[in-house]
């Protein structure tokens, strides 16, 4: 089902378009899916590292490697379900590859952006970038859709860090950073729940009709 605002999330279709060359080479290659979760570990990663030199270090060209490496953790994310299902080699730790390693990549941002805001807002973020995660692995535990996209899902976290890392120059903007993300975070689970509540329960009357 979907419904409500998706976010940024929308485009990943088009993003993933975008890299069917990539995918069409991996095909023809015989590449692994974990390959591309790799990248988006080590992008995730990249971006974490990064983020912590330009707060030690502002300066607004800092933006630019810290969304390439942002680019990369997106990209590993979508390539390695892309790639699996055009192989047609999806089996189920793929699916649990993929998502632990979705969340390292998530999370060693997230970490370093906690650090720099400190306090109650770092923890809030932390709470909030895995909140919309949890959500949706529930609600497909339960049966229901494993929901993506939201108002602060994490691609709109990646575009909070590539702001921050712009603004650092003039202006420390990481509790701001950090209420957006982890506000937005609890705002998109809250959303997901809603739509998969939706859902299980027009699939439970399916089921009785």
């Amino acid at each position: 089902m979907s419904g409500g605002p998706r976010g940024l999330y929308a485009a990943k279709g088009w993003y993933t378009a975008r890299l069917g060359g990539v995918v069409g080479l991996a095909v023809r290659r015989g590449v692994s899916p974990d390959v591309f979760t790799v990248a988006g570990v080590a992008g995730g990663a990249a971006a974490a590292a990064l983020l912590a030199v330009s707060a030690d270090r502002p300066s607004a060209w800092w933006a630019l490697p810290v969304t390439v490496a942002l680019a990369v953790r997106l990209g590993g994310a979508n390539l390695d379900g892309a790639v699996a299902r055009a192989r047609g080699v999806q089996r189920p730790w793929g699916f649990v590859l993929n998502e632990v390693g979705d969340r390292a990549g998530d999370l060693a941002a997230m970490l370093v952006l906690a650090h720099l805001a400190g306090g109650w807002w770092g923890l809030v973020a932390l709470a909030g970038s895995s909140l919309p995660t949890f959500a949706s692995l529930a609600l497909a535990g339960a049966g229901g859709p494993r929901l993506n996209g939201g108002p602060v899902g994490k691609t709109e976290r990646c575009a909070v860090v590539v702001v921050a890392v712009l603004l650092a120059p003039w202006w420390a903007p990481y509790d701001l950073a950090a209420a957006v993300v982890g506000v937005g975070g609890l705002v998109t689970a809250v959303w997901r729940l809603r739509i998969g509540a939706q859902a299980l329960a027009l699939a439970g009357s399916a089921d009785a009709g």
